[in-house]
């Protein structure tokens, strides 16, 4: 659909809410804050987008919005601004009415940035740098804005609406996930279509996954440097615009498909969670483009330099910082959050350096204006939200400093178990913390387990294939000279660089794969895998892949191995084995308080060799690398303290960090006997549930490097009358 409206278009008033262009079935109202400016003019364009056609003076200004409507416009128009005003660096403005400026609130975009030094609002080759001045016209090597008809029949489709304590993300590229499957059709690959294609959702089922979290799809644009080696943008932290989806993902000029991949990974059960950017733009320094919001009103959009405003706050380290203390800021970013949850129906938000949005005048602040703003929101406090809890600004580390309603990255888990497993000394008690919960972290402001999102590998590293393959990153097709990425991602190659022949590497490789794994899923708190880890995805050693939109970051759907297969059997009898068994899932932090009437165990205890209780000793030797956790499945904390059943069996997890192998005594009930039925083992995996049982009290051989889970089954017994409501407590880790 296109639209193209005469020259002598009659222009009304209009109203200033909502912002952005929005058509009302007779015509389209647009809408721009800027409170500097001194004068805003809407471009209209050709159906291609290529000839300007008129420029439109927005006549009305009410509380710094711009606004006029146009009754004749409709859905297809394209459009752009330029807006007037000084262009005085040093005091934050950086008006140039020669440069095409994206609405910010624009809902679709067409077209591309074609780098030129058109897209600058200063002469480059200037001495002068940014303070000086460039009168060439941008207009035709930029995307223009795309007037949108939202209507869409999501038909009887809702929110999955997963409990936190049941879910289990799946963070992915869209685009790299579906590029090399042969059963989608090519034209599906790589997009929205692709992702809600039939044999995606049921990958998706069949392995266990309720929630998938997607790289960022807003729009943003290929960095010019990228451009210039012949790389692209690949993950998308460069936003352009927070209403419009990326034009890449698109199939059809449509925004149905982003709405029929979310609905139908919604009949499936499946929440869809977005990675979002609201921490800075694509616009970058002081020498960056001239693009949409430094055009429009540079002072007001962005954090800049108290004693020289020329310069910009850089806690994100991409140049620049969005001001989420100015309140139209502050709503552009709820109103693009609450766009994205109720328009498009999506279910919760991972938030790029999230630190950033919680940053006032004085630094972070857990009751900075947009936290509380979120809170009240009746639509976005219903959302999953996850916080990337750091940045590189003053104090920008804020790992359990997120207020109620909000999960985290948990990056300690990240380490933690990189670090034990590696066979690093010493990480012992901060592992027990992990599989805990990290309650140290969450609960003092009254957050519960869900608030820890635990994982091993992110799209930010190495693959969990890699950490297991490489000492060292490998980053040369970044044409960065092997500069970037982490310079200590905590990996070991087991005594060969990359790919390996030798069935002791590659076996040793296996299992550590299975134990990190398997540590994330058996802790306290939400899994979250990342995409093609659960069949060996490699990126050939590259740990930093933001610009590689190719075959080294594009997930293989070849499964004919038998080892890939093997590993994709594991991780899906691990997911279900966290599903089968909420004790691994609770709702609360346990903190051996409560003990069960039946077996006389607490709800948490830490188990050592002799199957009696660690103790301190335990938790202070450096070279300690085993333990065990129990956790007694039929006792729940209840009002008036009385302990009552949660509709579990009692499970025990044994860690062995160890390069050798080693003896545990299986815990013994206080009332009765009992058989230890093994569910998992990662020294075995090919071994069914419940082949190995052991009576409890009785020995059991441990392999090095593993990780086992028994089931505990009770023969008979006449416990006490009455629960157990206190007992000693065990030493904490």
């Amino acid at each position: 659909m296109s639209c193209v409206l005469p020259a002598n278009t009659p222009v009304e008033p209009g109203v200033p809410y909502p912002l952005g262009a929005t058509w009302d079935g007779r015509g389209v109202n647009f809408a721009l804050f800027s409170a500097n400016a001194e004068r805003v003019e809407l471009c209209l364009f050709d159906a291609k987008g290529k000839r300007e056609t008129s420029r439109i003076s927005l006549k009305e200004q009410t509380d710094g919005v711009w606004h006029g409507y146009l009754p004749h416009a409709r859905p297809g128009l394209l459009y752009g601004y330029r807006c007037s005003g000084p262009y005085e660096p040093k005091v934050g403005h950086r008006f140039n009415h020669h440069k095409l400026l994206i609405d910010p609130y624009a809902k679709m975009l067409v077209g591309t940035v074609k780098w030129s030094d058109a897209h600058y609002g200063y002469r480059r080759a200037s001495p002068k740098a940014d303070l000086s001045f460039d009168r060439r016209d941008s207009g035709p090597v930029m995307p223009k804005c795309k007037v949108v008809d939202p209507a869409f029949n999501w038909f009887d489709s809702r929110k999955p609406n997963v409990p936190w304590n049941e879910t289990v993300l799946y963070e992915t590229h869209l685009r790299g996930f579906t590029m090399r499957h042969e059963g989608i059709p090519k034209e599906m690959r790589g997009n929205f279509l692709g992702m809600s294609h039939h044999q995606i959702i049921d990958y998706l089922k069949a392995l266990g996954i309720t929630s998938v979290e997607l790289l960022p799809i807003h729009a943003f644009v290929d960095d010019s440097f990228l451009v210039d080696r012949g790389l692209r943008n690949y993950w998308g932290y460069m936003t352009l615009n927070f209403f419009a989806p990326e034009q890449r993902y698109l199939m059809t000029p449509h925004l149905a498909d982003f709405k029929t991949m979310v609905m139908r990974l919604h009949d499936a059960g499946i929440e869809v969670i977005l990675d979002v950017v609201y921490n800075h733009t694509c616009e970058g320094s002081e020498l960056g483009p001239t693009l949409s919001f430094r055009g429009i009103d540079n002072h007001s959009y962005y954090r800049l330099l108290p004693d020289d405003k020329r310069f910009y706050i850089n806690d994100t380290g991409c140049g620049n910082t969005m001001d989420l203390t100015h309140p139209r800021v502050l709503q552009m970013v709820m109103d693009s959050l609450r766009y994205w949850a109720d328009d498009m129906q999506v279910d919760g938000f991972r938030f790029d350096l999230a630190s950033i949005l919680g940053r006032e005048l004085h630094g972070f602040d857990q009751g900075c204006g947009f936290f509380d703003a979120v809170r009240q929101d009746p639509v976005l406090n219903r959302c999953k939200l996850i916080a990337e809890p750091w940045d590189l600004g003053p104090g920008g580390y804020q790992l359990g400093g997120f207020p109620p309603g909000w999960a985290e990255w948990n990056d300690r888990t990240r380490d933690v178990v990189r670090r034990f497993w590696r066979g690093d000394e010493g990480h012992l008690p901060e592992l027990a913390r992990c599989l805990h919960g990290s309650s140290d972290k969450f609960e003092g402001s009254g957050r519960r387990p869900q608030a820890s999102i635990n994982y091993v590998c992110s799209h930010d590293g190495f693959t969990l294939n890699d950490l297991v393959s490489y000492n060292k990153r490998h980053n040369h097709a970044n044409g960065e000279n092997n500069n970037d990425g982490h310079h200590n991602s905590y990996s070991v190659n087991y005594g060969q660089e990359g790919p390996s022949a030798d069935d002791r590497i590659r076996a040793l490789r296996a299992r550590q794969r299975r134990n990190m794994l398997a540590t994330v899923f058996l802790s306290q708190g939400v899994p979250m895998l990342l995409a093609g880890d659960e069949v060996g995805r490699t990126q050939s050693g590259n740990n930093n892949a933001y610009c590689q939109d190719n075959e080294i970051t594009w997930n293989s759907w070849n499964l004919r191995s038998v080892e890939k297969r093997e590993f994709l059997h594991f991780v899906q009898r691990l997911i279900k084995l966290r599903a089968d068994h909420p004790v691994l899932r609770r709702r609360y932090y346990m903190h051996s308080r409560v003990q069960s009437a039946v077996t006389g165990f607490h709800d948490i205890q830490w188990v050592s060799l002799n199957g009696g209780l660690m103790g301190e000793d335990c938790w202070q030797t450096d070279n300690m690398r085993c333990l065990g956790v129990l956790y007694a499945g039929d006792v729940e904390p209840a009002s008036h303290g009385q302990a009552q059943s949660c509709g579990d069996d009692t499970l025990l997890i044994l860690i062995n960090g160890n390069a050798d192998d080693l003896v545990f005594t299986l815990p013994k009930p206080l009332h009765g006997k009992g058989v230890w039925r093994c569910l998992l083992n990662t020294a075995k995996p090919q071994e069914t549930e419940g082949a190995v049982q052991i009576e409890t009290g009785k020995a059991f051989e441990m392999e090095q490097r593993s990780v086992v889970v028994f089931s505990l089954t009770l023969a008979e017994a006449k416990p006490p009358p009455g629960p157990l409501l206190i007992g000693k407590r065990p030493p904490k880790p």
